[in-house]
């Protein structure tokens, strides 16, 4: 099965995590990805500019998401996790739960497919193959439990409409959780249609938020926790190579590009 669109991103996002593994102080040290993305592509590296960093802010991403999630585990190790849109990451074994909890990793069944073909199969972790805004997949998910939901990349590219299905569904289908995900301005979504990276993969932002805690509004129980930085993170402005770090302090100089990306956490 072909990859098509928006499932296409999770090349860069992959590579970004692979190059991550090669620097002397990684912030994520995720040998999967190295190790599938040169599968993929063995030259993925080779070029001018194949070896630049500067997808690292989607790796800081990562890292508050795996961190936020092991905190939310630790306390909650009945939990059941929705890890939707996964594409070919590997947090499942970065994280590597306890077998109390069941995993469900969710894609487009083109990408579960391929995942199928890189990455090893796990005890208590469930691929399913499902447009994320067909909610029936929820009914292969336990209730009754705590919830952890991570969407890293995906919320953008969905409408608002289909963003407040999916928060408002999950809210309803479980007693307790926590929700953890990106996402960007209006700005950032208005702008995406220049976007390079877009246009080549043909995917573009669908929905942006200026005031992201706002969407805890759309249901009694969703309540908005906190957030953090993703292009001004600590951790790639301590680890980022300096040639990174000195192009992210410059473009943190404008304030569209510093809030166009944040990094979520919401209770229900």
């Amino acid at each position: 099965m072909e990859l098509v669109g928006v499932q296409k991103t999770l090349s860069p996002v992959l590579k970004a995590k692979a190059l991550d593994n090669r620097l002397p102080a990684p912030i994520l040290g995720d040998v999967r990805a190295e190790r599938v993305m040169r599968r993929l592509d063995p030259g993925y590296d080779k070029g001018i500019f194949a070896a630049s960093q500067l997808g690292l802010a989607a790796v800081a991403r990562a890292k508050v998401l795996d961190d936020w999630a092991r905190d939310f585990l630790a306390d909650h190790r009945d939990a059941v996790v929705l890890n939707l849109g996964c594409g070919l990451d590997a947090r499942v074994y970065r994280i590597d739960p306890p077998a109390t909890v069941e995993w469900y990793d969710l894609d487009y069944p083109a990408v579960i497919e391929l995942r199928g073909q890189h990455l090893p199969p796990r005890e208590h972790c469930t691929l399913i193959g499902s447009d994320v805004t067909d909610l029936t997949w929820l009914e292969r998910v336990p209730r009754g439990r705590p919830a952890l939901v991570i969407a890293e990349g995906l919320v953008p590219y969905l409408t608002e409409d289909d963003v407040r299905r999916l928060l408002t569904s999950v809210v309803g289908a479980f007693p307790t959780g926590r929700m953890l995900f990106d996402t960007v301005s209006v700005s950032a979504w208005r702008g995406s249609r220049w976007d390079p990276i877009g246009r080549r993969y043909n995917a573009r932002f669908r929905c942006g938020f200026d005031d992201p805690a706002a969407l805890a509004d759309w249901h009694p129980r969703l309540h908005y926790l906190d957030e953090a930085p993703m292009n001004d993170s600590p951790v790639l402005m301590d680890r980022a190579p300096a040639t990174t770090r000195r192009l992210y302090r410059l473009l943190n100089l404008i304030p569209s590009f510093r809030r166009s990306s944040r990094i979520l956490r919401f209770r229900f």
